[in-house]
């Protein structure tokens, strides 16, 4: 296996720069892995796919508006700040913009407290001690921090989560929930199929492509996630029932199938909170995900790899050039898959 194995073109064209409005208008590429089809919907048509006793699991986690603007104390320059992962109350794990920031230097957050470089990660990776507290200014003084494929601004703040987020403290969307509405959400419901919430704090190098030859020497790095004792029990009962355990994103996928290996025998998942480092790459064998929602992912990207996984790279790629041949919308912003 070889990274350049899940490399493919993309017409910049093709890059969704807005979602669909509403929501829930994108397009619907449905994957059927038993019988090898192809079928052209609407996610709006979600339902239909799914049946009675199916569990939809959604990640509630929420977008932090995580990136700052600072001057640095010594000269006044400017610099960017991509608020990563809490440490400690006052110390963040961030990726910095700007030159000579050093353990030791000290910038002064626009409309906020100073801030301390304490250590030097690997390229812009760096440890922040604030002064204080920089979590509850986030809503009056952050931006979100889109990919950088998305060059058109966001037209709301809102775009870039999904309408049922609940829980701060991811760096990226999960995107495929993008294109739930409220109103899609009772659709699955009514249509008798119950949805489950984890949460997964998506940081940025889940998007991060694959530099390295052999995809298994991908460093992959942690990230948090949850999946309560009352939505482990849900999926279990779900699949004794005879029911398909649906995840919605990437991100859902790997929580189920880290809380799947800690299962006991006869379980689909266990209930845990913790990090995960789990890389799904062709060969692994899925113990909890019976379909999945999706959207179309970078080349060479860990994303792209999981989805071959589940469906077969051949397969997957296939599917891609079917997709662009009839102008679907890619990445975050873009149209989505059904794999059953």
């Amino acid at each position: 296996m070889r990274t350049d194995d899940f490399d493919y073109h993309l017409p910049p064209s093709l890059i969704a720069q807005h979602p669909a409005r509403p929501r829930d208008s994108s397009r619907l590429l449905v994957l059927d892995r038993r019988s090898d089809r192809l079928e052209h919907a609407v996610f709006r048509d979600l339902p239909r796919y799914l049946r009675p006793g199916d569990v939809l699991v959604l990640n509630e986690t929420r977008v932090l508006p995580a990136r700052l603007w600072a001057r640095k104390a010594s000269t006044g320059g400017r610099v960017e700040l991509l608020l990563l992962k809490r440490i400690e109350p006052l110390v963040w794990e961030v990726l910095v913009g700007g030159r000579g920031l050093r353990p030791g230097t000290v910038v002064q957050v626009e409309g906020g407290p100073a801030a301390t470089i304490e250590a030097a990660g690997d390229r812009s990776r760096r440890t922040v001690r604030f002064a204080t507290p920089i979590e509850p200014l986030l809503d009056r003084i952050g931006a979100a921090p889109v990919p950088p494929y998305i060059t058109e601004p966001l037209r709301s703040a809102d775009d870039y989560q999904t309408v049922y987020a609940r829980r701060a403290g991811s760096a990226a969307a999960p995107t495929a929930g993008l294109h739930f509405t409220p109103e899609l959400l009772l659709a699955v419901e009514q249509a008798g199929v119950e949805i489950v919430p984890l949460v997964l704090h998506v940081g940025l190098d889940t998007f991060a492509p694959v530099t390295v030859n052999d995809p298994r020497h991908h460093p992959i790095h942690r990230e948090w996630c949850e999946l309560s004792e009352e939505a482990a029990r849900a999926v279990n009962r779900a699949r004794r029932a005879g029911g398909q355990i649906v995840a919605v994103g990437t991100t859902t996928v790997r929580t189920l199938e880290t809380a799947a290996a800690r299962a006991a025998p006869g379980e689909a998942v266990a209930g845990f909170a913790g990090e995960t480092d789990l890389l799904i790459l062709p060969g692994h064998v899925f113990r909890a995900v019976d379909a999945m929602v999706t959207n179309f992912h970078l080349p060479r990207s860990t994303l792209l790899m999981l989805v071959s996984a589940f469906a077969g790279r051949e397969r997957i790629l296939a599917a891609y050039e079917t997709a662009k041949r009839q102008g679907y919308r890619f990445y975050s912003f873009g149209d989505a898959m059904l794999i059953l």
